[in-house]
């Protein structure tokens, strides 16, 4: 019974994303212009892309996504000035 009751739920959920769309949330802030988000319903992944659109997020996607968290958290690390 539980595994119908998944399965029916997953379906509902499915058909829910089909007629209203997805709701995506926030899962990941990788700068502060690209975000990785997922439904909340059928837990599709996307990325904002270059030209600021959801994309579906590839292991490339998210590789890049990775890589990019890096450098702009190693950019934007605070390292006190000295003065001269």
């Amino acid at each position: 019974m539980k595994k119908f009751l998944a399965t029916s739920s997953s379906v509902f959920n499915a058909l829910c994303c089909g007629i209203f769309g997805h709701y995506y949330a926030v899962t990941k802030k990788v700068t502060s212009h690209i975000n990785e988000y997922e439904c909340i319903h059928c837990k599709k992944q996307v990325t904002t892309d270059v030209t600021g659109n959801l994309s579906a997020l590839t292991p490339e996607l998210e590789d890049i996504n990775n890589t990019l968290q890096k450098v702009y958290k190693k950019k934007h690390q605070h390292t006190p000035q000295h003065a001269a």
